[in-house]
């Protein structure tokens, strides 16, 4: 069986509650120790979901990754022993790493239900690759077009493709409505030009 559809015997999934801003320093502390602490056969993953935001300043184009679930990250680990007791050693040490203000539930956590992290992963899973805008238009919208051939002209949003991050504007050119295809980023709202 592949390691990513394995699960460890006794491994659940919990959340950590970060300190703001730490969800990536948390993540990397725990993945870089857990070996040096020899803590392999307790701690198995740590999951920080996220998806790249593209969004327009100055008429320049930037991405930058967004944290689905700001202040919180997941961990899949054996924290119970067979007798439902905690395991100090591992409990202790992703409790203590800096960054962690602890375990959602507190001294006693409550492990995600699958469906819960099943939800997670496919929402991850949707971000990978793709670019989503920060700015969510409306069909019927008037647009200013910032980038491109038709830069400065106005138009109405007549489609939209959130798969591919275009929209299909309308725009008059010589007196006559032309369909134009163009990206998130090359347009803003009228109102904002």
């Amino acid at each position: 069986m592949p390691p990513e559809t394995a699960t460890p015997t006794g491994a659940q999934w919990f959340a950590l509650h970060t300190l703001s801003g730490q969800e990536q320093k948390v993540k990397t502390y725990l993945d870089k120790f857990k070996k040096a602490e020899e803590l392999e056969d307790f701690i198995f993953e740590v999951l920080l979901p996220t998806e790249t935001v593209s969004e327009v300043k100055g008429g320049k184009k930037s991405t930058k990754v967004r944290k689905l679930y700001p202040g919180y990250v997941f961990i899949s680990m054996r924290l119970f022993d067979a007798d439902g007791k905690v395991n100090i050693k591992p409990f202790y040490f992703v409790k203590d790493a800096a960054g962690v203000i602890g375990f959602v539930g507190g001294d006693n956590p409550a492990p995600l239900r699958q469906t819960e992290i099943d939800e997670i992963k496919t929402r991850v899973a949707a971000a990978t690759g793709k670019e989503i805008p920060k700015v969510s238009y409306d069909v019927g919208e008037e647009v200013k077009i910032t980038d491109g051939p038709f830069t400065n002209l106005t138009g109405r949003i007549d489609e939209i493709d959130p798969t591919r991050g275009k929209l299909k504007v309308s725009v008059s050119i010589f007196g006559r409505f032309t369909p134009v295809e163009l990206e998130y980023w090359q347009v803003q709202r009228a109102a904002e030009a």
